[in-house]
């Protein structure tokens, strides 16, 4: 029996219509999740340094005296405002004695251009006589010495600490708990957990300026309302996830 050999037809496909490519969209930044690894933080703190390598307050001082006062003034109140009131009252009276001669009211003159200055002349008034009465009149390098200062709590003893004696601390206050948390730098529920966060994971290499360069960041680039994300240095590290939309720029 012959086999029948059947060839199958190639039928010819039509051609395939060209499909109409949509305008490619600008991929949107989106954050990681987590915190930064050690490589990020390290990458984090070289670019700020880069940027800034002597970062400093922005309070005027010339003392440790002067500055302790500067930043017990400036609780609720700009550094701007701070340093008007400080350029008026330094010159005529800048050390514990010479300001408890002034007296409350004789302080309150000098310094009711800032919020709060009842209360905070009061604690002026009494840090001076502790300081005269205990200290010599200097200022304390000692942590439980000046958090037993009126006014003085945790935050100011570190600025103190670091800024006036180059001691290795960080004083976390809304920048720099802002900063923390949204970056994933050092998440923390309280401003404590922060500080402890950052003693942590800060290398010891940034420590001493690391206060400065992230509380400086919290207050001209990573703002609370409306952070300059397009103009940030670290915006490809961060894992904030509601990024301000822009093109970087210089």
């Amino acid at each position: 029996m012959s086999k029948v050999v059947r060839k199958r037809a190639s039928a010819a496909k039509p051609a395939a219509k060209p499909v109409a490519r949509k305008a490619a969209a600008k991929p949107r930044i989106r954050a990681r999740s987590g915190r930064l690894s050690k490589q990020e933080v390290h990458e984090l703190f070289s670019r700020l340094r880069e940027l800034n390598p002597r970062p400093t307050t922005e309070l005027e001082y010339s003392t440790p005296f002067e500055l302790l006062v500067a930043v017990a003034l400036s609780a609720q109140a700009t550094d701007v405002g701070v340093n008007k009131a400080t350029r008026r009252l330094f010159p005529v009276a800048n050390t514990p004695a010479a300001i408890l001669a002034l007296g409350e009211d004789g302080l309150k003159q000098y310094i009711n251009t800032i919020g709060l200055y009842n209360a905070k002349a009061a604690n002026v008034i009494a840090t001076c006589r502790i300081l005269l009465e205990k200290h010599g009149g200097e200022v304390p390098r000692d942590r439980e010495a000046l958090e037993a200062l009126p006014g003085v709590g945790r935050k100011t003893a570190n600025v103190v600490l670091n800024t006036a004696f180059g001691e290795p601390t960080i004083a976390v206050d809304t920048h720099i708990f802002r900063v923390s948390n949204r970056t994933g730098l050092a998440p923390g529920k309280d401003v404590r957990a922060v500080e402890d966060a950052l003693l942590r994971t800060v290398p010891a290499e940034f420590m001493q300026d690391a206060h400065h360069w992230l509380i400086l960041h919290g207050r001209y680039v990573c703002k609370a309302r409306r952070p300059e994300c397009p103009k940030c240095v670290i915006r490809d590290l961060c894992r904030f996830p509601d990024k301000t939309p822009g093109d970087a720029r210089d």
